[in-house]
Formats: structure tokens, C-alpha cells, sequence
């Protein structure tokens, strides 16, 4: 017990110290949301990966699908490498940074007002962005509870004031660089903390050939008849899989807390290297959580699933180990829970005030005003937050665990088209935004209380928020085609920031073939 104390006191010591450190460089908006857009490689990289994976996946996603699909849960990993981090920076990175500066916009709701000249198109995505993040935030320690109990035997309720107190300290005097400099902590912690963990777990059943041999043993009746099949490549249910790796992979590019890492890039050859470091994190870090999971059948005999759930199974297979191992899974699953929620309550305190209230309920913000009303909001949202998870936790609230569920599909199904198109075509209208709005929200809201009607494959919300993705690239173009075009002079004074000339050093480019050779 005194080793886990004795390393989360210094574990929360350092991140509400470099908090404090870093409140002297808040002086304006721009720096305290993002940074004065100065952020080099490593820091940008670790904060997208660890806003990217919390105590979600780490004992929830990886106990649910490593149970459901076995050792195939890794292409859930790898998806969320390739297309969640290393698509998502080559595709968006840069034309996002250029694109946000141009417009002057900090946030996404608006981009999507200054893109698409609608103040209404603003204030309803930072709508959709508080409706469904909020709740989304509040799911964040659920991950937390049973691990706490196993490690320290403490109420979860104590857990989630302690975080949330010491993430409000930090992101609320720190701003985002201290948020983005805790993510690159956190995210080493993560690092290590899973690798150790995955070892240890092999270790438990004699290696990596040992547990294979043994997950091939295992069938259930239940879920497929054919033997070895949680040792298969593709699992028992491949097409569920795809629809998990979607919503988790191209999920990312329409979510405010991950797109908005881009608009804080310092430069060009930050793009590039926070592209390969992304990248990178992702694999380990998530391919290294289903990884895990994958073999949590084999744990079977210390947790009953139809009793206690998913949830309980990564901590099962961990209940076993030393305590200082165990003190280091506190840690990571801290790092990951409270890096992202930073994230997420910085972007809809952000919203909130710049999208929401400045101009509309409040017609007067000066930099400095805009600046304590976004601090009072991450407060506020923390808070809320936090009363949501222990209303859900001691009373088990089973409509706060639904909207919990489908956030990640509504905010993704909104948002993930709209910003696409708008950053590469023209000819994408206001009217498509808003019926990809209304489109993913409705759908993903109906499934909450409509499931039993929809089709079997999308009463899974997963299913449904992959579904609300990929039919809003489908309703943007569509109906930009049938509807009013934008104005040519407003679009091409927008999109001239891609064509600004540059000038570049000859070890970055070799000119043009006409150049003398000096």
C-alpha cells in the first residue's frame, strides 16, 4: 500500500506543479486554448494519443471486445494506428492548421461558422459538442472505480473527486500547453505501465505461445461453435469487428477534443514528425490494450461477466499481480482517464464561451472576460461531470449509460463530413451541414430509445455511430449538389490560404528543375 501511495503522491505532485508552472504563459485566449499555436511535434503527438485513449479502452473496450472477439480485438489497434492517427494527420493536419489560422477560429463549431458564414451553423455544433460531450466526460471514471477498489479498497466516489480536483487545478491554471506537456507525462506512464502489464499477464500463462495455445482451447457455445475461434485472425464475428474499428478509427476525425490538436501546430516539420510519433503511440498503446484484452478469457475463472460485467475483467486479470505493478496500473489508467478529460472539458469550456456565448448570450467579451469565463466553465464542467458519473455509479442510471454510449457516434456522424468537405471542397454547402447535423443526432438519439425498431446490425450503438460516419460522406456531397451553392467570391477567398506561396530552405525542397545552379 505505501509503494501505490507513495507513487501517486509523486505522480500528482508533478502534474498539478507544472500546472502552476505554466500559468505565468496564459495571457490572452489564443495561448491559453491553444498554446499561440507554437507546439512542436512531440508534445501535439502525445496530446492527440492520449485525448484519444482513456480508462475506456483500457478496462472497458479492452475487456468487451478482447472477451467478445478475442485475439483479433488487435485490428481494433491497429485501425485506430493507421486510420485513426496516421490517415487522420496526413489527411487533416495540415490543411487544418492552415485553414483554422486563416479564419481565426479556435474551435470547431467556429470553423464551421466562419467556413460556411452561418452563426447559426456555430452555435448548433457547440450544441451538439456540450449535449454530447458532457456525458461523454462523465464516462471517463467509470474505468477507474474497479480499480481503485482492487488497489486501495477506497469508495469510487473519493476517486472522482480526487480527479477531478487535481485536473481542474492544472488545466484551469495551466491552459493548454500544461495540459499538452501533462499528455506527454501521462503518455510515457501509458507507455511503460501497458508494456509491463502485457508482459506480466503472458508471463502469468507461461509466454506469448503458452496463452495462445491456451485461448485456442476455449470455446463458447454461446458466441461461435467452432473451435479456436478467439485465436483466429478474424475472430467470431467479423463484421461487428469492422464496425468497432470504424467508429474508433475514422470516429477521431470528427471529434472537437482530437481535430483541434491540429489547429496548435507549430510548423511544417512538426506535422510530419508528430505524424510518425502518433502514429506510433497508437500501435503500441491501443494495439497493446486489445492486445490485452484478448486473452481475458483465460482470467475466466476470476470474474463473472453476466454478473459484474465487462468492466471487471481487466481488473480480474491484474488482482493477481505485486503490488508495485499494480500501483503502476493505477498510474496509467490516471494518466489516461485525466489526460483526456482535460481535453475534453478545455474544448467545451472553449466552445462553450467563444461559440455559444460571446456575440449571443453575452453581445461584449473583451480577451480578458472570454479568458476567466472559459476557467469558470471547466470548473462547471468538471463538476457536472463528475455528478453524472456518481449519479450513474450508485444508482445505476441506465439512460446516463446509454448517452454515454452513443456520444462518441453523434459528435463523429455530426461533425466528421461537414469538416472533411469543408476543408477540401468547394462546393460544400451550409444545407448539407445541417442535414448531416440533424441526420447523426437524430439517429444516434432515437437508438436510445428506439433500439428494439432498428435494424439487428445497428441496435449496436457502435454499429449505429459507424453507420451515422459513413452516411454523412455520402449526405454532404448529395446534398450540396441538389442546394444552393455557395457564393464563388466568399469560397475562394476562404480557400486561398492553400495557395499563399512559401518560401522554403533547398535542404526542404529541391526548386524548380529550371534553377541555375547556384
Amino acid at each position: 500500500m505505501l509503494i501505490k501511495i507513495l507513487l501517486l503522491a509523486v505522480f500528482f505532485a508533478v502534474t498539478v506543479g507544472i500546472g502552476l508552472y505554466f500559468r505565468k504563459n496564459n495571457t490572452n485566449v489564443n495561448d491559453f486554448v491553444l498554446g499561440g499555436r507554437a507546439v512542436g511535434p512531440w508534445l501535439t503527438a502525445f496530446a492527440y494519443g492520449t485525448s484519444y485513449f482513456s480508462a475506456v479502452v483500457f478496462v472497458g473496450y479492452a475487456g468487451q471486445f478482447g472477451w467478445k472477439f478475442g485475439i483479433s480485438a488487435v485490428w481494433i489497434g491497429i485501425g485506430n494506428a493507421l486510420i485513426g492517427s496516421l490517415l487522420a494527420w496526413v489527411v487533416l493536419g495540415r490543411r487544418t492548421r492552415i485553414m483554422t489560422r486563416h479564419l481565426g477560429s479556435a474551435t470547431m463549431p467556429e470553423f464551421f461558422g466562419a467556413r460556411f458564414q452561418s452563426s447559426g451553423l456555430k452555435i448548433g455544433a457547440s450544441a451538439i459538442t456540450f449535449i454530447f460531450l458532457v456525458p461523454y466526460t462523465a464516462s471517463l471514471y467509470n474505468g477507474l472505480s474497479r480499480l481503485f477498489a482492487m488497489a486501495f479498497g477506497i469508495d469510487f466516489t473519493i476517486c472522482i473527486v480526487v480527479m477531478a480536483v487535481l485536473t481542474g487545478v492544472y488545466v484551469i491554471a495551466g491552459g493548454y500547453v500544461a495540459t499538452a506537456v501533462n499528455d506527454f507525462i501521462q503518455g510515457l506512464i501509458m507507455l511503460a505501465g501497458l508494456i509491463a502489464t502485457v508482459a506480466a499477464v503472458l508471463q502469468a500463462n507461461g509466454g506469448f505461445t503458452a496463452s495462445l495455445d491456451a485461448l485456442s482451447r476455449i470455446n463458447d457455445a454461446a458466441v461461435a461453435k467452432s473451435p479456436g475461434i478467439f485465436a483466429s485472425f478474424f475472430g467470431p464475428d467479423p463484421l461487428s469487428l469492422l464496425g468497432v474499428v470504424l467508429l474508433t478509427s475514422v470516429g477521431t476525425w470528427g471529434l472537437p477534443q482530437m481535430v483541434q490538436k491540429f489547429y496548435a501546430i507549430k510548423s511544417e516539420k512538426s506535422i510530419g514528425k508528430g505524424t510518425v510519433i502518433s502514429t506510433l503511440f497508437a500501435l503500441v498503446i491501443s494495439g497493446g490494450c486489445y492486445f490485452l484484452g484478448g486473452f481475458g478469457r483465460l482470467f475466466a475463472d476470476r470474474v463473472n461477466v453476466a454478473m459484474d460485467g465487462f468492466d471487471a475483467i481487466v481488473p480480474a486479470m491484474l488482482s493477481g499481480f505485486s503490488p508495485l505493478l499494480i500501483g503502476i496500473v493505477v498510474m496509467l489508467v490516471l494518466s489516461a482517464s485525466m489526460s483526456t478529460l482535460s481535453a475534453l472539458v478545455m474544448t467545451s469550456a472553449t466552445t462553450f464561451t467563444l461559440d455559444f456565448l460571446n456575440g449571443t448570450i453575452i453581445k461584449e467579451m473583451n480577451d480578458r472576460r472570454q479568458l476567466l469565463v472559459i476557467r469558470l466553465l471547466i470548473a462547471v464542467f468538471i463538476l457536472i461531470s463528475s455528478v453524472i458519473a456518481i449519479i450513474q455509479y450508485k444508482g445505476g442510471v441506465s439512460f446516463i449509460a446509454q448517452l454515454m454510449g452513443i456520444s462518441w457516434g453523434a459528435l463523429a456522424g455530426a461533425f466528421l463530413a461537414p469538416f472533411l468537405y469543408g476543408l477540401y471542397w468547394r462546393g460544400t454547402t451550409r444545407a448539407s451541414v445541417w442535414i448531416c447535423f440533424l441526420f447523426s443526432t437524430l439517429l444516434m438519439t432515437s437508438n436510445i430509445f428506439f433500439r428494439a425498431g432498428f435494424p439487428t446490425l445497428l441496435q449496436s450503438p457502435i454499429n449505429a455511430g459507424a453507420f451515422a460516419m459513413l452516411a454523412g460522406l455520402v449526405i454532404v456531397p448529395a446534398v450540396s449538389l441538389v442546394t444552393r451553392a455557395p457564393q464563388v467570391q466568399e469560397t475562394e477567398k476562404i480557400f486561398s490560404c492553400y495557395e499563399r506561396p512559401v518560401t522554403v530552405r533547398a535542404r526542404d525542397s529541391l526548386g524548380g528543375e529550371n534553377e541555375s545552379a547556384d
